[in-house]
C-alpha cells in the first residue's frame, strides 16, 4: 500500500507541468519536499494543491482575478476582471499592475467604452456589450448606415446616411491604361483588360476602346483578324500552310514536309523508320 501511495505521488509530481514548461518544472523540482509534505500531511485539509503550494506556501501565484505581491483585485473586480471585456495585466501572478488590455470591441480604463466601429447595444455600471457598426461607419450610434456619426474612407455622408464613393466615376481613371476600374463597397479594384484591347471600359472584348494589332473592331467588339484568309498570302514558301492564331498567325510546312534550312523539304523516312512488316530489309550495324 505504501509503495502504491508513493507511485501515485510520483505520477502527480510528473504531471504537474507540461514537459516543455521549464520554469514550472524547475519550480516543482525546487519545492518537491513541500509537495511530499502536502501529500502525506496536508492533502485532506487542503485538497487544492495549487492553492496550498503556489498561493499560500511559496507565494508565487495569486487567485484568479487578482495580481501583484499582495494579490489585489484586478480593475473591474476579481470576479469579472476588466468587466469581462479584456485581460488583466498580471492576472493570477505576483506581478503586473492590474491594468486592462481590452478586447478589440472595447476601450477605456475599465473596458466599458466601445472602440471605433462599434456601438453600445447594452450598457450599465458593470456590463457593456459593443456591437459592430454598419460597414460604412467609422463611429456610430446604431446598426444601420443611417446611424453613422462619421464615415469610413471610401464612403461619404449624404443627408441621411454614409454612401459608397464611386472612385471609378471620375474622368481620369485611377487604374493603368491596360486596366479597367471596378467599384466595390468603400473601395475599388483594377482589373486587366481583355487581351484584344489597347484600352477598355470593362470586362471582355466588347468593352475595348481600341484593338491591339491582330484584332479589328467589328460590330463594336475586338475580333481576331484571320490573316490566313487575306487576299494576299502571308505564308509564301512552297509547300507551306498558314495557321491562324489569336491575334496572329504561324507558317508551318505542309504535312509530309519539314523545315530544312528555311525550305519545306519532303520528309525522307530512313530504313529504321519503315514499318516492321516492310519487305525492305532493316539496316544492320555491328561494332568492329
Amino acid at each position: 500500500m505504501k509503495q502504491y501511495i508513493e507511485i501515485r505521488l510520483v505520477e502527480i509530481i510528473e504531471n504537474l507541468c507540461d514537459s516543455s514548461n521549464f520554469e514550472c518544472n524547475n519550480m516543482v523540482e525546487e519545492h518537491e519536499e513541500h509537495i511530499e509534505a502536502w501529500w502525506f500531511k496536508w492533502k485532506k485539509k487542503n485538497p487544492d494543491l495549487f492553492k496550498w503550494l503556489c498561493i499560500e506556501k511559496i507565494e508565487v501565484c495569486c487567485p484568479a482575478g487578482t495580481y501583484g505581491p499582495d494579490c489585489l483585485a484586478c480593475l473591474g473586480g476579481s470576479e469579472r476582471p476588466c468587466h469581462g471585456n479584456g485581460r488583466c495585466d498580471g492576472d493570477g501572478t505576483r506581478g503586473g499592475d492590474g491594468s486592462c488590455s481590452c478586447n478589440k470591441e472595447h476601450k477605456g480604463e475599465f473596458c466599458l467604452d466601445c472602440a471605433d466601429g462599434y456601438y453600445n447595444s447594452h450598457r450599465n455600471d458593470t456590463h457593456s456589450v459593443c456591437t459592430a457598426c454598419h460597414n460604412s461607419c467609422k463611429t456610430c450610434t446604431g446598426a444601420a448606415n443611417t446611424d453613422c456619426q462619421d464615415c469610413k474612407e471610401g464612403w461619404t455622408k449624404n443627408e441621411e446616411a454614409c454612401v459608397d464613393v464611386d472612385e471609378c466615376a471620375v474622368e481620369d481613371s485611377p487604374c493603368n491604361g491596360d486596366q479597367y476600374c471596378l467599384n466595390t463597397d468603400g473601395s475599388f479594384s483594377c482589373r486587366a483588360c481583355d487581351i484584344s484591347c489597347v484600352e477598355c471600359t470593362g470586362e471582355g472584348p466588347d468593352r475595348c476602346k481600341s484593338c491591339i494589332a491582330g484584332y479589328e473592331m467589328e460590330e463594336e467588339k475586338c475580333t481576331d483578324v484571320n490573316e490566313c484568309a487575306l487576299p494576299e498570302k502571308v505564308c509564301v514558301r512552297e509547300n507551306e500552310d498558314c495557321v491562324n492564331t489569336p491575334g496572329g498567325y504561324k507558317c508551318v510546312c505542309t504535312e509530309g514536309f519539314e523545315d530544312k534550312d528555311g525550305v519545306c523539304a519532303p520528309i525522307i523516312k530512313t530504313e529504321e523508320e519503315a514499318p516492321e512488316n516492310s519487305s525492305s530489309p532493316a539496316a544492320t550495324h555491328e561494332d568492329l
